[in-house]
């Protein structure tokens, strides 16, 4: 399918052809008909890739701060790659359009394949000829809307959320500052709640079209329109100044001040400076409201990517609700977007309405881009009527159908495919830990042959393909376990999906590498368990810590004690966001997406399996998502292991320290640079946590080398389970209480 994008890195737009995406069950799969540009917020994405280092550091100094840590953590380097692997990528524009429903996810009410529906959402409701789309932002249009007309509706949303922001009713006073396509909106919804409106703009083709539907439309020349405003409104000034420019400069917020009347409502709808004055707003004690997008549920993961709707009763206007709302005034033709279209490209001509809107050669509002009229079927379902952008197809478009599944290979037959091809590698999951470490320790191991690569929603995979030398790019795991071709499987998706892939790969026979952690629950890795058995592939965790030089060093060194070790391995991890998926209870938490590194390298060291744990957490979060963590380890050979984990990241602590005692012998691990033992230092290098070790031991592996690691990696994973389960089991220490 063609997708448009923007290169994080800079130059033009492009339409690039990518993979259909792969829904989950909170989405759905949209054949586009109709998007529409939103000009403002879509040039500036375009304007901050094009712009330079200093510029973008300028505007994202967050970014900045993170590369800047990382660079103090894990070394220049690193750090470079990271910048780079970021630069290198593609976004995606667009977030409001119009399609035909293809395929709906399990878990989404009221939305039927055929339904034509209004789309939403940055990053999911893209520029391109298929969307997956929160359920929760597909909203269907009412009968006699048409696509290109219901593709205003996410738009309309952030026009729309802004004006219940300032909580005004019929025979209010409205100005709107800035007559782009969202102010066009915004007056014209003013106009349909029953308010009186008055438009200001520099330009005449927004003033005029503003000026057609009954807005009291006002070039902006200073006093002179502060008077017009003030006679409008009876001299008292307006009750609501919604904000609807953009640009770098507070004058649109300054300005509404001399607009507004005493304690009234500013909404702050465009993105603009606000380098403000405090006297303006205290003299007329004015209220300042910031609309964040389209309304209640945007960025709650809970909302748009789990589909857990508010109840009606208490949170009336979602931005799903005001998707509909918007629909409903286009159906009962109280809202008129039809005239705003100034432009209109076919999908394949974006590139020109970028250079439009980045040069202005000629007045603009709305540019829409129209899509093929062919609606799409997914193999083995139902023919839907075939009709987008409101008239009858000629020819559906059959998407591909998956390749049957194969036939796990016997051992001895795997094992002679792969002397014959080598070590053909499929990788699933296309993320930036993938492109910026694993990969590379791939490669500097000798995997050579990396035939297709896969992402959920098909645009990263391909761009992972052209930058990194994958032959091919898919969209969804399917497609690299059913392959044939592939003896190796890379798994560096999202945690919750690691067992379920696991398990797939295995059952065909392939050989896996998975990415920590291996399973989430205890019937998940007894699934991998029996997969791994039964069908004849290597399994390797990325467990990589054991594998570094430095760990192998300091077992050699240990090698010769006389009794169990005592392990300490403290962590200063640091803070992670809120929205962070360490927070996501589905995908596990920090303790099994994290602590399970830890608890696998003091197995490796004692060299020794773990028979007992016990866990305690912080205070500040439900158990498994705790940041602040102990684990105890006691292992079969009598050893002890802590882990101590913690969100603290003080500037002057390394983030890992191990020491191991036993005896007379005391071994030091600083970071992963340096090994000290009983004083003296016996290695010391840069930094290496041992993933290209690693990918070389399961390149041997894979080749018919010793597999006796697996069954101690699978230990680990067990071990991390059962700290899980302990960390809800306390002994109440206090004064008085009683003793055993």
């Amino acid at each position: 399918m063609k997708q448009v994008v923007q290169a994080a890195s800079g130059g033009a737009v492009r339409v690039l052809d990518v993979p259909v995406p792969i829904i989950g069950p909170t989405e759905v799969l949209v054949a586009t008909a109709a998007t529409i540009v939103s000009a403002g917020t879509e040039r500036a994405v375009t304007e901050l890739a094009r712009s330079g280092l200093l510029a973008k550091a300028r505007a994202r100094p967050d970014l900045v701060r993170k590369v800047a840590e990382k660079a103090r953590t894990d070394g220049l380097v690193p750090a470079a790659r990271s910048v780079r692997d970021r630069l290198g990528s593609d976004v995606p524009l667009g977030y409001s359009g119009c399609g035909r429903v293809v395929e709906v996810g399990s878990a989404v009410a009221g939305i039927r394949p055929g339904d034509l529906v209004a789309t939403g959402g940055a990053g999911r409701a893209n520029h391109a000829e298929f969307q997956a789309v929160p359920g929760l932002l597909c909203a269907r249009v009412p009968d006699g809307v048409e696509p290109g007309a219901a593709a205003f509706a996410t738009i309309g949303s952030i026009a729309l959320h802004g004006l219940r922001l300032a909580e005004v009713g019929p025979g209010a006073k409205v100005v709107v500052v800035g007559l782009g396509l969202v102010g066009q909106l915004a007056a014209r919804l003013a106009l349909a709640s029953g308010c009186e409106v008055a438009g200001i703009d520099l330009a005449e083709l927004p003033l005029a079209t503003a000026a057609a539907v009954g807005v009291h439309a006002l070039p902006e020349v200073g006093e002179a329109t502060t008077a017009a405003v003030r006679a409008w409104s009876r001299g008292r000034g307006a009750d609501t100044v919604l904000i609807c420019a953009a640009g770098r400069s507070a004058e649109p917020v300054m300005r509404a001040t001399a607009l507004a009347r005493d304690r009234a409502q500013l909404v702050v709808i465009g993105d603009v400076g606000l380098g403000l004055l405090r006297a303006p707003f205290y003299d007329k004690e004015l209220t300042l409201r910031f609309a964040r997008s389209y309304g209640p549920g945007r960025y709650e993961r809970g909302y748009e990517d789990w589909g857990v709707d508010y109840p009606a009763g208490q949170v009336r206007w979602t931005e799903g609700r005001n998707q509909e709302a918007v629909l409903d005034l286009l159906a009962a033709g109280r809202l008129r977007v039809d005239d705003l279209v100034t432009h209109a490209f076919p999908i394949d001509a974006a590139p020109q309405a970028y250079q439009l809107v980045a040069d202005r050669s000629e007045p603009y509002l709305a540019i829409r881009f129209d899509y093929p009229a062919a609606v799409p079927t997914l193999p083995g379902s139902r023919q839907p009527e075939q009709v987008a952008g409101g008239q009858v197809a000629g020819e559906a478009v059959q998407l591909p159908a998956p390749r049957p599944r194969r036939r796990p290979r016997l051992p001895h037959q795997r094992g002679a495919a792969a002397g014959r091809r080598g070590s053909r590698v499929g990788w699933i999951g296309a993320g930036a830990f993938s492109a910026t470490v694993l990969l590379p320790a791939f490669r500097a191991a000798g995997f050579d042959q990396f035939v297709t690569v896969a992402s959920a929603g098909g645009r990263s995979a391909r761009s992972f393909a052209d930058r990194y030398g994958f032959a091919g790019a898919v969209a969804g795991a399917d497609a690299v376990l059913d392959d044939d071709d592939i003896d190796v499987v890379v798994i560096a998706t999202p945690h919750a999906t690691h067992a379920e892939l696991a398990v797939r790969a295995l059952e065909r026979g392939r050989n896996v590498w998975c990415e920590k952690p291996l399973a989430l629950t205890f019937d998940e890795l007894d699934r991998v368990e029996k997969a791994a058995a039964a069908g004849g592939g290597v399994l390797v965790v990325g467990y990589n810590r054991r594998f570094s030089p430095v760990v192998g060093a300091a077992r050699t060194a240990l090698a010769a004690r006389t009794g169990p070790l005592t392990i300490v391995y403290r962590i200063a991890a640091g803070g992670v966001p809120a929205g962070h998926w360490y927070n996501d209870r589905v995908q596990g938490g920090r303790l099994l997406g994290e602590v399970c590194h830890f608890v696998d390298t003091c197995a490796a060291l004692a060299g020794s399996e773990v028979e007992a744990v016990a866990a305690l957490a912080g205070r500040e979060a439900e158990l498994l998502l705790a940041s602040d963590l102990a684990v105890s380890l006691r292992h079969a050979d009598g050893s002890l292991s802590t882990v101590a984990y913690s969100s603290a990241r003080p500037r002057g602590a390394r983030k890992e320290q191990v020491e191991a005692l036993a005896g007379t012998r005391h071994a030091r691990i600083d970071d992963y640079r340096e090994l000290v033992v009983d004083g003296r230092s016996v290695w010391k290098g840069a930094q290496d946590k041992g993933h290209r070790d690693a990918a070389a031991a399961f390149l041997r592996m894979c080749r018919g080398g010793d597999t006796a690691v697996t069954a101690e990696l699978l230990a680990s994973s067990r071990a991390t389970l059962a700290a899980a389960d302990a960390l809800g089991v306390e002994a109440v220490c206090s004064p008085g209480a009683p003793r055993a």
